[in-house]
């Protein structure tokens, strides 16, 4: 989708000219986000651009353009431009260096807060000693 919004329409007040674009692009990722994928494809991912131009179009995420929405509407752009093309996506693995196995202090740490919590049935047989 290239397309270029203006945010003064006649008939409508400006901030549903906003909620208008909002939900134009909401409905465009949607619609590409249940096109089939092809083999060997995790997911559709989104190469996007705003800006007041396709000649100042920026590079934004998928899910900043919202917001950038947003902030052409605070800086009182006459339009924005706004350019979402879908290509496949492939997912990548976390690297293991970021996961931390568990530890022995870790472990014992656990089992020593579990046999004194009032659930436990040492708790229990103690408070029935005190009451006799």
């Amino acid at each position: 989708m290239k397309k270029s919004f203006p945010f003064e329409v006649p008939p409508h007040k400006p901030p549903r000219v906003v909620e208008s674009i909002k939900n134009d692009v909401r409905k465009y990722i949607k619609r590409e986000r249940r096109k089939k994928l092809p083999e060997d494809v995790d997911f559709w991912d989104f190469d996007c651009r705003t800006g007041q131009d396709s000649d100042t179009a920026t590079s934004v995420h998928v899910e900043e353009v919202t917001s950038a929405i947003d902030k052409a509407s605070a800086e009182s752009w006459p339009v924005i431009f706004i350019e979402i093309l879908s290509k496949p996506g492939h997912r990548t693995r976390k690297p293991r260096a970021l996961e931390q196995p568990e530890t022995d202090s870790d472990i014992e740490g656990e089992e020593k807060a579990d046999s004194e919590s009032p659930d436990s049935e040492s708790f229990r047989e103690s408070g029935k000693d005190s009451d006799s």
